[in-house]
């Protein structure tokens, strides 16, 4: 038991230094770091109206509809995990935060970055992955790119990708479109993909194995949008965790988040796992969950639309509501009744982690 603490104390989140000169880890875990990187430097330099509205993807409109764009990097480590690996994983990610804005992607482009002395075998063993991955998602990779570099300037291999969709539910989602009285709604249990890679790294041994949740959710949520218009925002649960995302929606929106912890779903290994190391479960990271708000006639929909698969419909969980009190706020009613505010992440509880 001692040598599990010593190597879990490794994964402590540690006090961020918010003064610092320099890049630090915390600044790439989706909370407090990353916004305040963001808002100091990036749009200062960059923004623009579109770059400025923090979605998930960016809509352009086109004289025939609209589009949706977005892009991400991929340097999880390791590359290979319970459940997936770096390279299905970068075709899951970038199809989801496309689906957030209610697209449904047109084709995907990748960059690899591979460090001298990545074994070929290995890297023949992302691409079968990559090449299944867009199969089930039905999309293709339309173009690529390939860098090497030399050994200790990379970790075996990063990728970053560009998807494209068409949108096909308008107004398209937003973030900032959840209005007091909408629901708030989960689509299953959340900490798998953290916990996975956190046990892999530490060495932990179970008793049974935590895999990622990492998967596509834009066929689900396409069937969403088709049967109801009342979907006001979507965003998938990744870096930052739930408390992240409900953050993100309650800043953007300027409205209040109420949520029970007793609706949060996370299963008996994951919450083992978190309460070994101290950690809590709604900043851990999830890479197939997403959270929609919808409104009471969206509710009603959505659940005669499930009707007819009432397993399905078992993964998703009404989890609060969306309030006008304490704009800007996520509030949790806890187990024992008493009430929480749920802040974003201050520093890194597990860097690498997509």
């Amino acid at each position: 038991m001692s040598d599990t603490k010593k190597e879990a104390s490794d994964f402590a989140c540690k006090l961020p230094l918010t003064n610092s000169s320099v890049v630090k880890l915390g600044h790439g875990s989706g909370g407090k770091m990353t916004a305040n990187l963001i808002e100091s430097l990036f749009l200062p330099a960059l923004g623009n109206p579109i770059l400025n509205a923090m979605e998930d993807a960016a809509v352009l409109s086109l004289s025939d509809g609209q589009i949706a764009v977005t892009t991400d990097s991929y340097v999880v480590s390791p590359i290979f995990f319970p459940g997936g690996d770096i390279a299905s994983l970068s075709v899951h990610g970038t199809v989801n935060d496309l689906a957030m804005r209610g697209a449904f992607p047109l084709g995907l482009t990748a960059a690899f970055i591979l460090e001298e002395g990545l074994p070929l075998d290995q890297l023949s063993r992302l691409m079968e992955s990559m090449k299944e991955a867009c199969t089930r998602c039905g999309v293709q990779l339309i173009a690529a790119d390939t860098k090497v570099v030399g050994r200790g300037a990379a970790d075996k291999i990063f990728i970053t990708t560009t998807g494209l969709g068409r949108v096909r539910s308008m107004p398209a989602p937003s973030v900032s479109r959840a209005v007091a009285g909408d629901h708030i709604i989960l689509s299953g249990d959340i900490g798998r993909h953290g916990i996975a890679i956190m046990a892999q790294r530490a060495g932990l041994e179970l008793e049974t194995s935590i895999e990622s949740d990492s998967a596509p959710v834009h066929f689900v949520v396409d069937a969403m949008l088709s049967s109801t218009s009342h979907v006001h925002c979507l965003r998938d649960v990744t870096r930052g965790g739930l408390a992240g995302v409900l953050n993100e929606i309650a800043q953007a929106s300027s409205v209040g988040v109420a949520i029970n912890e007793s609706s949060v779903m996370v299963c008996s290994e994951v919450q083992a796992v978190c309460e070994l190391l101290g950690l809590d479960p709604l900043f851990v990271a999830c890479e197939g969950r997403f959270v929609a708000i919808v409104s009471d006639d969206g509710l009603r929909e959505l659940e005669q639309l499930f009707s007819s698969n009432p397993d399905a419909w078992s993964t998703f969980k009404c989890i609060g509501r969306i309030v006008d009190k304490h704009p800007g706020r996520v509030v949790m009613q806890s187990l024992v009744g008493g009430n929480r505010i749920v802040d974003k992440l201050s520093g890194e509880q597990l860097p690498r982690i997509c």
